[in-house]
C-alpha cells in the first residue's frame, strides 16, 4: 500500500535531513558580546576620539570575518554650548548654526562669493518693482526619512516665523509678520514683500523644516520638541548621533553622509569626508590643546586673541580669508563740539594726512590686513580699484587750513583758535591703542591734537552709543549676512537708536546706499554699491582702516579646505564636498 506514495516519503526524508544539517551549523556560530563605545572625553581630561568608530566584527566557527573599510572622518572642535539643532532656532554665530548649516537647506544658499543661488529652489522670478518673489521648488530633493521635499514644507516653516510665539530671534519673526506667503501650484510659491528689499534672496537661505514630521507642532511647541535633537533635513549630512555627559550636557555630535543627498546630481561625486564627528570644549585653550594632541582636525578662531594663537601654532594648516567686519575711524557729526566733522575738507584732510598700511603691518601684523572700502573683499559687490589719496602731510595741512578758513556759505563751525581738537575713542586693547596712537601721533603733524581715550568693553559701548567721542576706532561687523547691506552704519535714520554713532548725515551716499538696498536686480545693485564705495573714500565718510583676518587650522591630514567669502562661520563648510582625510 506504501508503494504509492513512495516519492512523498523520500522527500519528508530529505527535508528532515536538510533541517538537522541548518541546526548543527546554527549552533555551530559563536556568539558576540557586544563592545562598548569609546567615552566620550571632557574638557579636563580629553581623551583621544578615533578616526572611525569600530564595529564589532562577528565570527563563525572561531574565525573574523573581513574587516570593514574604515570610515573617512573629520573632526572638529567646537567651543559652546548645543541645545537645539533646528535652523530656525539658532543664530548665526552659534556652534548649533554650524552643525545645522550642514544637516538643513534653504531655498538659496551662497556662493564663495557671497551671492544668493538657488538650493531648494530650482529658480525664481522677481517682478520690477521688487515686491514679488514667485520661486519654484525643486522636485528631486527628498527628506533624510526618505519623503519627498514639498510646498507644504515651506508655508509650515514660514508659519512657525510668523507666528506671534514665535521663540527664536524677535526681529526674524518681526521680519517675516511682514511678508506675505502664497502657494500658487504644487511647486510655486509666491513671496509678497511691503517694501522692496534686495537681500530677500539672502534671508532665503534659512533651513527649511519637514512639516511631515512636525505636523500639528505650533510655535509655542517648537522649542521643547524632540526634534530639536533628532532633525531630519534635506542637507548633505545627516544625523548619526549625539553624546552628552552625565549632567546631560551634549558634549559631542556625528554627522553621515545622507543616502538621500548621494541621490541627487549634486552629491554623486564629491563628500570623501563621510562622517563629521563635532567635539564640544568649554574653553578655547581644551579646544586647541585637542588639535595639537591630535584628539581633533579642526578648530576655527572666533576672535583677534584667538586667531593670534593659532598663527603661532606648528604642524597644522593654517587657512585665511578677511572677515566681513572693517575697523574704521568714525567722526562725531552730531556733536556742537566737533561739528567741524561735517565739512568734507577736513575730513579729507584726516584722510591724507593719514599712512594707514604700516601702521597696520606695526600692530596688527598677521591679524588683519588694510581696508580700502567700508565693504569686505571677497563679496561680490566688493570694489578694488578705489582711488585713496597719497599720504602726505604737507599736503594735508594745507588742506585743513584752507578746510578751517570761513568760507560764505558754509554750515560748518570753526573750531576755537588753535590746534584742531578731539578725543579718539577706542577699546582698550592693547594692539587698537597702539593703532590710535600711531594716528595721532600722524595727524599731530598737522596740526591736529587727537587724544586717545581707551576704555573698557562696557564702557567704550557706552560711550559709542551716547555719542560721547570725538572720533572713534571701531569694529562695524557685516556678519550674519553674505548681503553687503550696510545702511545701519552710515544712513541718518539709523541716529541715534541705531548703529550710526557718529549721526553720519551725508544725503548723497546715503540715497545710493538707499537704491542700492531696494534694487532687485543683482547687476544694478553692483552698480549702485561700487557707486556708494567710490563717493564714500572721495567723501572722507570715514576712515576704513583694517579687516581682521579669520583663520582655520586644520591638520596636516586634511586636504582640500578652501576659504571663500567668510559671512558666517559656518561657511569654512562651503567647499566641504571637495574635502578629503588621508589616513594618519
Amino acid at each position: 500500500m506504501l508503494r504509492g506514495f513512495r516519492w512523498q516519503f523520500l522527500v519528508l526524508v530529505m527535508a528532515l535531513i536538510l533541517f538537522g544539517a541548518s541546526l548543527a551549523n546554527r549552533l555551530s556560530i559563536q556568539p558576540v558580546a557586544p563592545t562598548p563605545p569609546p567615552a566620550s572625553p571632557t574638557d579636563a581630561a580629553p581623551t583621544a576620539i578615533p578616526t572611525a568608530i569600530p564595529t564589532p566584527l562577528p565570527t563563525v566557527a572561531g574565525e573574523p570575518l573581513a574587516q570593514p573599510a574604515i570610515i573617512p572622518t573629520f573632526r572638529e572642535a567646537l567651543i559652546g554650548q548645543i541645545r537645539r539643532l533646528n535652523p530656525i532656532l539658532t543664530t548665526p554665530e552659534s556652534v548649533e548654526h554650524d552643525i545645522t548649516s550642514l544637516i538643513f537647506e534653504g531655498l538659496t544658499r551662497i556662493n564663495a562669493y557671497g551671492e544668493p543661488v538657488p538650493a531648494l529652489a530650482q529658480n525664481w522670478l522677481i517682478s520690477s518693482d521688487g515686491l514679488e518673489y514667485i520661486v519654484r521648488l525643486r522636485t528631486d530633493v527628498l527628506w533624510q526619512d526618505g519623503l519627498p521635499f514639498s510646498a507644504a514644507d515651506v508655508i509650515y516653516t514660514v508659519g512657525l516665523l510668523q507666528s506671534p510665539d514665535f521663540p527664536g530671534d524677535p526681529a526674524l519673526g518681526a521680519f517675516w509678520r511682514t511678508v506675505e506667503v502664497q502657494l500658487l501650484d504644487s511647486d510655486l510659491i509666491r513671496f509678497r514683500l511691503t517694501q522692496s528689499l534686495g537681500r530677500f534672496l539672502d534671508i532665503l537661505q534659512i533651513g527649511i523644516l519637514p512639516e511631515h514630521a512636525l505636523r500639528g507642532t505650533t510655535a509655542t511647541q517648537i522649542a521643547s520638541h524632540p526634534f530639536n535633537l533628532s532633525p531630519i533635513g534635506t542637507g548633505p549630512y545627516q544625523l548619526e548621533g549625539v553624546e552628552s555627559s552625565d549632567s546631560s550636557s551634549i558634549t559631542g555630535v556625528s554627522l553621515r553622509v545622507a543616502p538621500t543627498f548621494r541621490q541627487r546630481s549634486e552629491g554623486q561625486s564629491g563628500y570623501a569626508v563621510e562622517r563629521l564627528r563635532f567635539q564640544v570644549y568649554g574653553s578655547f585653550d581644551a579646544a586647541l590643546s585637542g588639535l595639537l594632541s591630535g584628539q581633533v582636525d579642526g578648530l576655527a578662531g572666533r576672535n583677534t586673541t584667538e586667531t593670534q594663537a593659532l598663527l603661532a601654532q606648528q604642524g597644522v594648516n593654517l587657512h585665511t580669508a578677511v572677515r566681513p567686519v572693517v575697523g574704521a575711524v568714525i567722526f562725531n557729526w552730531a556733536s556742537d563740539s566737533t561739528r567741524f566733522f561735517r565739512e568734507q575738507r577736513v575730513r579729507v584732510a584726516l584722510q591724507t594726512g593719514l599712512d594707514r598700511t604700516p601702521v597696520i603691518i606695526r600692530h596688527l601684523s598677521g591679524l588683519a590686513v588694510t581696508a580700502n572700502s567700508p565693504l569686505a573683499p571677497g563679496s561680490w559687490a566688493y570694489l578694488d580699484d578705489l582711488s585713496w589719496p597719497t599720504p602726505d602731510i604737507a599736503t594735508a595741512r594745507t588742506l585743513l587750513e584752507a578746510a578751517l578758513s570761513p568760507r560764505p556759505g558754509s554750515d560748518a563751525t570753526p573750531p576755537p583758535a588753535g590746534p584742531l581738537s578731539f578725543t579718539l575713542l577706542t577699546p582698550d586693547d592693547p594692539a587698537l591703542v597702539g593703532v590710535a596712537q600711531e594716528i595721532a601721533a600722524q595727524w599731530s603733524q598737522m596740526n591736529v591734537n587727537a587724544t586717545v581715550v581707551p576704555a573698557s568693553a562696557t564702557d567704550y559701548q557706552a560711550r559709542l552709543d551716547n555719542g560721547d567721542f570725538g572720533a572713534a576706532l571701531v569694529e562695524l561687523s557685516l556678519e550674519g549676512s553674505a548681503d553687503p547691506d550696510i545702511y545701519q552704519f552710515w544712513d541718518a535714520d539709523q541716529y541715534p537708536d541705531g548703529k550710526n554713532y557718529g549721526g553720519i548725515d551725508d544725503r548723497r551716499t546715503a540715497e545710493e546706499l538707499e537704491r542700492a538696498r531696494r534694487e532687485p536686480s543683482g547687476i544694478n545693485r553692483i552698480i549702485r554699491y561700487q557707486e556708494f564705495q567710490r563717493d564714500f573714500v572721495a567723501r572722507a565718510i570715514a576712515l576704513p582702516l583694517y579687516y581682521p583676518l579669520y583663520v582655520y587650522a586644520t591638520a596636516p591630514t586634511v586636504e582640500g579646505v578652501q576659504l571663500g567669502y567668510v559671512a558666517l562661520p559656518s561657511s569654512r563648510f562651503l567647499n566641504i564636498r571637495d574635502w578629503t582625510v588621508m589616513a594618519g
